[in-house]
């Protein structure tokens, strides 16, 4: 048996498309971001990255190549301390590009390198800048490295060596003096991009990017440059190349600036290094080292709270999108008053222009309704099914009939329509009983039973009255 529901099954798929195409849109987009963020930012933990034997896009070797070209020294170093005994032997610029594998306390152990030695880290992760290694504060992210001039607020470079090479890709984190530095002892340039300040003894050099030190980006704007002048201040650079995270030092084990004494049994053996410090230690203890705080922040990488913030932006979208009005209309007089049957017309007229049968008989079975479920004695709301039997039991109609009445399929040609509207005008007459049926005049059809077709059968007649006219007919043309 057919339900009141049937006739809007037509109407679900374009909803579903109404939902669905807002969010498949969405999706694309931030799928698609997230894969182009992927390829062009590689990640640092990745083994080769910045590496001076990688010849491969993320690597380094091109600018170590550079920097042999111009007559530097390139010490590779795959540890760090390595890296620290190797930095020793005179005036060297540590280049540590993946300062997320090195660890806190080896980082400290860097600001305690003798005079003369510049450590040049490449974007350092926000948990080494809000801890304690590191004395810079972190300001605004982008989502890519921007070109910018070496001057920052309108001031020149206070680094000669890079004071005159011209725009590099070097802002994309930017960096300010947290409090309590002085700010003589902290030089800013490239818009914050890149930081130098007094670390102990040493020369601390934070650079804000990758992209100049990396190969796929080596030859554009002026990086090349910016690369080798802010790595070519000394004669020597050690590489600190890591292929995986630093293992933090034994608990007890003093981590500190490796000593340097002169051999005693061959004073001319020049200057020695020692991993292990001589006599008391100077540097703190690893058990006591307390470990920087990691906050939500630094659980997830940088692109899943992009993800999230396009998440929410577009649930945002949503929900003005589909926004509803609050609180009742406003109330407000008509400016015209339009007669019932004016307004009638016209409705009928533009459900006519638009062929939309299923509504229009779908209003008609309702009004039907309305009308005979008082008639039956039945509660507001009944079932179908009992319905069709009231119905059927007080007409000359079958419960085939009746259901394809009021519950069938909607019509699909104007003429069926039409039969339709004058079956239902008779039918809560028809159900009250023979004193009030109600026929319409001139109706191929003189009772419910009646096919098109076909004769009414014998019996009795009430008094005729004429049909309610449809818009069409008031108009003399048929739907």
């Amino acid at each position: 048996m057919t339900r009141p529901g049937a006739r809007h099954q037509g109407l679900l798929p374009q909803r579903w498309l109404r939902i669905a195409v807002p969010f498949t849109v969405v999706g694309v987009l931030i799928v698609g971001t997230a894969v182009a963020y992927q390829l062009t930012h590689p990640d640092p933990t990745r083994p080769g990255f910045l590496s001076p034997t990688n010849h491969g896009p993320e690597g380094g070797s091109d600018l170590a190549a550079a920097l042999r070209g111009d007559g530097i020294a390139v010490h590779s170093a795959d540890g760090t301390v390595d890296a620290i005994r190797a930095a020793l032997t005179g005036p060297t610029t540590l280049f540590v590009p993946a300062p997320t594998l090195v660890h806190p306390d080896y980082l400290r152990a860097l600001g305690r390198m003798p005079a003369g030695t510049r450590v040049l880290l490449v974007d350092p992760p926000a948990r080494l800048l809000r801890g304690e290694p590191l004395p810079v504060e972190r300001r605004t992210r982008r989502w890519a490295a921007r070109v910018d001039g070496p001057d920052h607020d309108g001031r020149p470079c206070a680094l000669p060596e890079v004071a005159g090479t011209g725009p590099a890709a070097a802002v994309r984190q930017r960096y300010a003096a947290p409090p309590g530095i002085d700010p003589d002892r902290f030089d800013l340039c490239f818009d914050a991009g890149l930081a130098r300040l007094d670390w102990g003894q040493a020369e601390l050099v934070v650079v804000g990017a990758s992209d100049p030190f990396r190969n796929d980006r080596f030859d554009e704007h002026r990086n090349a440059r910016f690369a080798a002048e802010l790595l070519g201040t000394r004669a020597q650079v050690v590489w600190l190349d890591l292929a995986r995270p630093d293992t933090p030092p034994e608990p007890g084990e003093p981590v500190q600036q490796p000593s340097i004494h002169l051999g005693e049994d061959d004073p001319g053996a020049g200057p020695q290094v020692s991993a292990r410090p001589t006599g008391q230690p100077q540097g703190p203890v690893a058990s006591d080292v307390r470990p920087p705080q990691d906050t939500l922040l630094d659980a997830f990488p940088p692109w899943f709270w992009a993800l999230l913030a396009q998440l929410a932006a577009a649930a945002l979208v949503l929900v003005l999108w589909r926004a509803r009005r609050f609180g009742p209309p406003v109330t407000e007089a008509l400016p015209v008053t339009v007669p019932v049957a004016e307004t009638m017309l016209g409705r009928g007229q533009l459900y006519r222009r638009s062929r939309d049968r299923a509504p229009t008989a779908g209003i008609l079975r309702t009004a039907a309704l309305a009308r005979l479920v008082p008639l039956l004695d039945l509660p507001d709301q009944p079932q179908p099914a009992d319905v069709v039997a009231a119905v059927a039991a007080r007409t000359e109609a079958s419960a085939e009939q009746i259901d394809a009445l009021l519950y069938g399929p909607p019509p699909t040609t104007d003429g069926d329509l039409l039969h339709l509207a004058r079956r239902l005008a008779v039918l809560p007459a028809e159900v009250a009983g023979p004193a009030n049926r109600v026929e319409p005049s001139g109706s191929p059809d003189r009772s419910l039973s009646a096919g098109p077709d076909g004769p009414p059968p014998d019996g009795p007649a009430g008094p005729v009255a004429p049909a309610p006219r449809s818009p069409s007919a008031i108009e003399g043309e048929p739907w």
